[in-house]
């Protein structure tokens, strides 16, 4: 499985709108494989979302992220993974070993939880929003 993190220098990006580096990484077994990083300079959410996905990744761990953005990302099979702040290299541990969503220090500064990740929800909508259901 492919795993992206978007960086501004060795953390993960604050906004993955506007990022400008990818890094993705092949996870097999709960192991490494092989990494890369890529340039996402694309203009537009449309753009942005097809290079993420014509990169092959389907877990995108990032921080903040637009509605539309992520919900293009989500149509093109790709479980985005948002509010996710800290090392890059930690998160990516975090991530490899299943704890990531138990492990509060990764969660943005403000945010309530993880729109549909571990816990079933929560993010940024407010109390009992649930993918979607206001």
């Amino acid at each position: 499985m492919k795993v992206g993190i978007p960086k501004w220098g060795e953390r993960v990006s604050p906004v993955f709108d506007v990022a400008r580096c990818l890094l993705v990484v092949d996870v097999e077994d709960g192991a490494e494989i092989a990494r890369q990083e890529h340039s996402v300079q694309e203009e537009g959410l449309v753009r942005r979302a097809t290079r993420v996905s014509d990169l092959g990744v389907r877990v995108l761990i990032c921080g903040a992220i637009s509605m539309p953005l992520e919900q293009m990302l989500t149509s093109a099979g790709v479980q985005v993974i948002p509010h996710t702040c800290g090392l890059v290299e930690a998160v990516l541990q975090a991530f490899v070993s299943g704890t990531l969503a138990q492990q509060q220090r990764f969660l943005m500064p403000g945010c309530c939880g993880r729109r549909g990740y571990g816990r079933g929800g929560g993010g940024r909508r407010g109390r009992g929003w649930a993918g979607g259901n206001r």
